[in-house]
């Protein structure tokens, strides 16, 4: 079987969507149609019988462009711009996969939840009943309340911890770009891009550069690599594929060749292994 196809058998699939595809370039503000896309495409895998989970970025970037502020200069306007952007941004959703028949949730996570095993637990617990009652969760971390020394950092790294604890055995990164390249295609015009890696040595995390192709989301190709090292040791494949139009879900549940697929390779204590190191 074409490693593609095996898409289909996958019962458990986390969706992380960066804050870049879900807004206009031009204003910061919601794409609608776009929004709706993704709704329509995420309640057609849940269709299909398996669980969902929505990792979405956007909580500042919606916070800020509520607001008419075009950089956020201390802390305390993130964490509001997060509280402003996290309701207009569930709002959204639960309107347009209510259209769907769906029902979501709201989880807002921290890295302290994770690193504190009786919360880690909780969580676990908790998406476990969203899921077996037919509910998409739809997951974010609590920047209203993070610090920048208590946080992952961005949802790459939070969609593969996730991705762990309710054992998915996929995770798909939609993001600005479209999927592994082996060096930045923005710079190099002779870049090749890599539609499969069996295993992440040095040499390729060397070759991800710590950029983004926006100034909107905050995580660039490096935390991709991290998010595929933890998915990958937790047990999941994970593919890296364009959020440019969010019809490529069900060109990827197809079997259609879209994106770079990372295999799986399951380790053992591997979680704590690297909150421990973050």
């Amino acid at each position: 079987m074409n490693i593609r196809e095996q898409i289909k058998d996958k019962q458990r699939v986390v969706v992380k969507i960066g804050s870049s595809s879900l807004v206009h370039k031009a204003t910061g503000r919601l794409n609608l149609p776009k929004i709706e896309i993704l709704a329509r495409e995420v309640a057609d895998i849940h269709n299909q019988g398996k669980d969902v989970v929505l990792v979405s970025s956007g909580a500042v970037a919606v916070g800020k462009a509520a607001m008419g502020i075009r950089e956020v200069k201390s802390l305390k306007e993130k964490q509001a711009c997060a509280a402003i952007g996290q309701v207009k941004l569930m709002m959204i959703y639960q309107k347009f996969f209510a259209e769907y028949g769906q029902t979501t949730a709201q989880v807002l996570l921290t890295k302290q939840t994770m690193l504190d095993n009786e919360s880690r637990v909780n969580s676990m617990n908790t998406f476990e009943e969203l899921l077996s009652l037919g509910v998409i969760p739809i997951v974010n971390e609590n920047d209203t309340v993070e610090t920048y020394e208590f946080q992952f950092g961005d949802n790459d790294r939070l969609s593969a911890i996730v991705t762990a604890l309710v054992g998915a055995d996929l995770l798909i990164l939609l993001s600005d770009i479209d999927g592994l390249y082996s060096d930045d295609p923005h710079q190099n015009d002779h870049a090749r891009f890599i539609s499969e890696v069996d295993h992440i040595d040095d040499k390729l995390k060397e070759s991800a550069k710590s950029t983004t192709g926006s100034g909107v989301g905050t995580g660039g190709m490096a935390a991709k690599i991290t998010a595929a090292e933890i998915a990958t040791a937790a047990g999941a494949d994970m593919i890296i594929a364009s959020g440019e139009d969010f019809r490529v879900l069900h060109r990827l549940f197809d079997g259609e060749n879209w994106g770079t697929w990372f295999h799986a390779h399951p380790r053992e204590l591997f979680m704590m292994d690297y909150l421990e190191k973050v």
